[in-house]
């Protein structure tokens, strides 16, 4: 049984501008998603009518801000926004870390019909994930709060690597409740920044932080 793709947002215009000559790659993704989705329970069934700005852009608006090395996405889910980042960037390395069988079990196969080479999906929460060689940067996207993510994924990635959690508006106030955190984990170069300005209508923010 699928879901009909009627209620499917239009692709936004700022896809292709953002993807590029990935965007078929992200296109049928974002179909799949749209088909198997709900009744996976990867996404709700309000979704689908803001798939693509909401969730495929709002991840891929991370994509230029990935280093050529092994990215690591902390509880992966439905591939959000690991999946996309594989699709848009193939010259990085995805990790996938996720805890569901039935979401690890997506991800694989999503990645196989998408023929993305650069994945790796390890059934796992962050805090009992083995990871070898340590990860260049991790990426989260609605998972918890910094004070409780923070600690879960330091030690997954080496000194010198870069944290990347995609958040929301009260970004700020959990930078300032997890100051400590911060402090006692040794990240340095701490910032938030602002993506999409001038290219989507809603922007997403970012919490980058260096592993000191």
């Amino acid at each position: 049984m699928t879901t009909p793709l009627t209620d499917l947002e239009t692709e936004p215009a700022a896809a292709a501008v953002l993807f590029g000559d990935r965007i078929d790659v992200v296109r049928q993704f974002t179909s799949d998603l749209a088909q198997y989705g709900e009744e996976l329970g990867l996404i709700g069934p309000l979704e689908l009518p803001r798939l693509w700005t909401r969730h495929v852009v709002n991840s891929g608006l991370l994509a230029p801000m990935l280093v050529a090395g092994r990215v690591g996405d902390i509880g992966s889910g439905a591939g959000l926004p690991g999946l996309v980042l594989a699709a848009a960037r193939p010259d990085a390395t995805l990790i996938l870390i996720e805890p569901m069988e039935r979401r690890t079990d997506w991800l694989r196969a999503e990645a196989d019909r998408l023929g993305l080479a650069n994945v790796e999906v390890i059934r796992a929460r962050a805090e009992e994930a083995t990871i070898s060689p340590w990860l260049d940067q991790a990426t989260a996207r609605a998972v918890s709060a910094l004070s409780k993510l923070i600690p879960l994924t330091v030690p997954l990635v080496k000194t010198g690597g870069e944290l990347l959690f995609l958040k929301g508006a009260r970004i700020d106030a959990e930078v300032d409740a997890a100051r400590k955190v911060i402090a006692r984990n040794h990240l340095v170069d701490v910032e938030v920044l602002e993506l999409g300005v001038g290219l989507v209508e809603e922007t997403t923010r970012v919490f980058r932080a260096t592993v000191d």
